[in-house]
Order: C-alpha cells, then sequence, then structure tokens
C-alpha cells in the first residue's frame, strides 16, 4: 500500500505541477543542443521530492530505524533542492551552486563519516583523507546525475535499475532488510517515470536531478544495503559516461563549465532515438554491470578489482563512440 499510495501520488503531483508550471512559463526552451523540440514544464522533480518528504511522517516510517540517517541528512537534501528548483526558475551563477553543493555534501559526510573499505580483503580507514574523498565524491555524482539528465526518463529509469538490483542483491543474499525510505524513493521514481517518459511531458529539472544525485551518493559512502563496490558498480554507465566526456573535452582545451551535448547517451540519442537508448542502458545495467555488483556483494575482498574489469571495457566503448567529442566515432554523426 505505501509503494502503490507513493507511486500514485507523485503522478497527480507531477500532472498538477505541469499546469502550474505552464501557467507560470517554467519552461524548458528547446535549443541547439536539446533533445526535444517542444517547450516542456521543467521542475517538476518536486513532485516526488514532496511525497518522498511527506512519506516520514507517516507511522511506520517515522518509527522505523533504518529511517534515522535519512532525517540526520535532510537538511542537506532540501538545500540541494532548493537550489535546484531556483536554477529552473532563473539560471543561478555556477560558482555559488557550486559553493552551495560542496557545503551540502560536506554536511552529509561529517553526519555520517566515513566507512572503512575492503580493500583486497583488508579494512583500510582513509582517516581525513577518506573523508574529503568522500566529500569530493559525493559532489561529482550530484553534478554527474545532473549532466547525465540530458535526455526523456534517463535519470528516472536509471534510479529504478540500480534500486530494482540492489533489492534483488540483498535479498538474495540476505543481506539485511530493505530500508522503508528506498522503497518510497522507487514507488515516487516509478510514478514520475509515467509522465517523463518519452515523449516526456514534464522535466524533473535540476531540483529533481541533484536531488537524486546526492541521495545515490548517500547510498554510496554509507553503504546501505551494499558494500561500496557495488554500489559503484551499479551506477557504472553514469558514472563513466559523465567521467569519460568531462575527461575528454578537458584534453581537448574546452571549457568545461560551458553547455554541450558530447555524452555519449546524447550521441546514441541523436542515432538511434531515446527509446532505444534508454533500452540499451537498461541491457547495459541488467547483463553486465548487476552480475559484477552481486559478485561484488559476495566477494567483497575483490570489489576493487570488479569495479575495474566493469568500468575498463564500457569506458573504451565510451571513448572510441566519441564521448566528449562533437562527433561520434561511431555513428559518424556530427553533434548538433
Amino acid at each position: 500500500m505505501l509503494f502503490a499510495g507513493c507511486l500514485v501520488l507523485t503522478y497527480l503531483l507531477a500532472h498538477a505541477y505541469r499546469a502550474v508550471a505552464l501557467r507560470l512559463l517554467i519552461l524548458d526552451k528547446p535549443n541547439h543542443r536539446s533533445a526535444h523540440q517542444a517547450q516542456t514544464p521543467t521542475g517538476a522533480g518536486l513532485s516526488f521530492i514532496l511525497v518522498f518528504l511527506a512519506s516520514f511522517t507517516l507511522p511506520e516510517l517515522s518509527a522505523a530505524s533504518s529511517t534515522d540517517t535519512i532525517l540526520q541528512i535532510l537538511p542537506a537534501l532540501m538545500v540541494v533542492a532548493v537550489v535546484g528548483l531556483l536554477d529552473d526558475y532563473r539560471p543561478l551563477p555556477w560558482p555559488l551552486r557550486a559553493a552551495m553543493h560542496l557545503l551540502c555534501c560536506a554536511y552529509v559526510i561529517w553526519i555520517t563519516g566515513y566507512p572503512h573499505i575492503n580493500l583486497m580483503g583488508q579494512m583500510v580507514d582513509l582517516g581525513w583523507l577518506g573523508s574529503v574523498l568522500a566529500v569530493v565524491g559525493l559532489l561529482w555524482l550530484l553534478n554527474l546525475y545532473n549532466f547525465m539528465d540530458g535526455i526523456d526518463g534517463i535519470a528516472t529509469l536509471e534510479a529504478l535499475s540500480v534500486m530494482g538490483f540492489a533489492f534483488a542483491i540483498t535479498l538474495y543474499l540476505g543481506l539485511g532488510d530493505i530500508p522503508q525510505p528506498l522503497i518510497v524513493l522507487a514507488a515516487v521514481c516509478s510514478g514520475f517515470l509515467v509522465i517523463n517518459w518519452p515523449q516526456a511531458r514534464v522535466f524533473m529539472g535540476d531540483i529533481g536531478s541533484g536531488f537524486l544525485g546526492l541521495v545515490f551518493g548517500i547510498f554510496i559512502v554509507t553503504q546501505t544495503m551494499l558494500p561500496l563496490w557495488s554500489w559503484l558498480i551499479l551506477m557504472g554507465w553514469f558514472i563513466t559516461d559523465a567521467t569519460v566526456t568531462i575527461t575528454v573535452r578537458l584534453f581537448r582545451g574546452e571549457t568545461i563549465s560551458e553547455a554541450h551535448s558530447q555524452h555519449l547517451y546524447q550521441h546514441l540519442n541523436r542515432a538511434v532515438g531515446t527509446q532505444r537508448t534508454l533500452f540499451g542502458l537498461v541491457l547495459i545495467n541488467t547483463f553486465w554491470l548487476f552480475p559484477l555488483a552481486f559478485a561484488a556483494s559476495i566477494f567483497q575482498e575483490l570489489g576493487a578489482v570488479l569495479l575495474g574489469l566493469a568500468y575498463l571495457p564500457i569506458i573504451i566503448f565510451q571513448y572510441y563512440c566519441g564521448a566528449g567529442q562533437p562527433t561520434s566515432k561511431f555513428m559518424g554523426r556530427e553533434a548538433k
């Protein structure tokens, strides 16, 4: 009932937001980089964030021990959401956004701490360096999720795919119960995907992508349900596509703060269409990343090795196909 209720409520709120955004002209207007042709209401991630936050007033969530960590870091999640909503309505200077995001990530690590890492069978305590790396990692994940939210449905589908496989690994291996907040998050993402599926009637905007990026970063650094390596493997496509793209653009001397459409998923979208691109993402997550994440949960001492095995072929494929480059080597089409 909790899952179904959150799903339906998110779907209805997203429709209500769409009506308001059309009236207030909170629209994403297409340009030469856009994957859409019509002006589309943006910032609709507010709908699933409101349902997610409201769920904590329910007795079954407020009394659950699994909500304690989320409740402590809600201030950071809310600040990221507010910054994103303001940016959707009227773009903010990037230094201001970056500063607010950095403060929120530092707050999360201050509250949660950074766990030991299982490295080749040895539990390693990185001390203050681990905290610094965790903050940088959170900041990167928050922003890369925003970078990867460039075509209809991709950010929501990735979130559902990652959570679905995380649930499957946890239940099959008996690693513990699935935290109630994650069940709610899966429900609200499911409700939003219905209206965000191609052709999307609303976009989640920076408010939604930033929120999801930070939430997944929290799962990773706190190792909720799964070990660190399994989470990193499950999110492999998003992490590698964003990282390869920005790295290649840096080496090509481009200004990385400038907007572009050079991610591999954008090249694929232009070549084969949105739905086929989404289908390809699901195939990679299902038949490549999921089995390796599963193995990393069983053989945790080999997690770093399995992470490298998961990432290396994808990175080579992404670079060969044109990630970070105006022309896709594989499709032979120039980025618009």
